[in-house]
């Protein structure tokens, strides 16, 4: 029997696919999310054997969660479900430990499909995802600007903490924390107190 958690932001959705699962007799949903940190509760709670999980949702995104899954159960297999096509979006949550990733276009058929694959220790990729740009070149584009400790305050940035939440999260000093934000708009040609926040929103899967 296939344990099954779905993390999705939109209940109607979730909802749905729910629906077309009632009659499936391998597959048994264990619990539902409508963001990052109940589906962390979920997985602790109920030890599904995969999760079904979008990357955009409220309180912690679909990467981080995946990260922390796979960090504390690795025998957890994680099927990304989400409206992004990008290369970047679908290498992170590759990196992150995901074994599939499907568009949320896709029919409910091939839902179907993708879970049971994965399940049976397979990876599967929705037919309109580019599998062969999936290497390292998406590293590339801003990790040549930026640096490592760069990359990661931005990523905080777009998660909208501020210099005070990155400086206890990353055990720095706040001043640290500005300093790295002042550098950060100059080597990116941002002005105005804004931009680097927009910038980090813009680019928050595509590191």
């Amino acid at each position: 029997m296939i344990r099954l958690a779905i993390a999705e932001d939109h209940q109607s959705l979730i909802d749905g696919i729910s629906l077309i699962l009632e009659y499936e007799d391998d597959i048994s949903i264990v619990g539902t999310a409508n963001d990052g940190e109940a589906l962390l509760e979920i997985v602790e709670k109920k030890r599904p054997t995969i999760v079904l999980t979008d990357i955009r949702m409220p309180k912690l995104d679909g990467i981080e969660a995946v990260k922390r899954i796979k960090k504390s159960h690795p025998e957890i297999k994680i099927l990304a479900f989400s409206m992004f096509d990008q290369t970047e979006a679908v290498a992170q949550m590759i990196e992150a430990g995901a074994s599939g990733y499907i568009l949320k276009n896709s029919s409910l058929h091939e839902v179907l499909k993708a879970i049971r694959t994965i399940a049976q220790g397979d990876t599967y990729f929705d037919a309109n995802i580019n599998t062969n740009a999936l290497t390292s070149e998406h590293k590339t584009k801003s990790k040549g600007l930026l640096t490592k400790r760069q990359i990661e305050i931005l990523e905080l940035i777009a998660l909208g903490k501020t210099s005070r939440e990155i400086a206890d999260e990353l055990f720095i000093g706040v001043h640290t924390v500005d300093t790295h934000r002042k550098n950060m708009a100059r080597i990116l040609g941002l002005q105005g107190k804004g931009e680097l926040m927009r910038y980090a929103l813009e680019k928050k899967y595509k590191f």
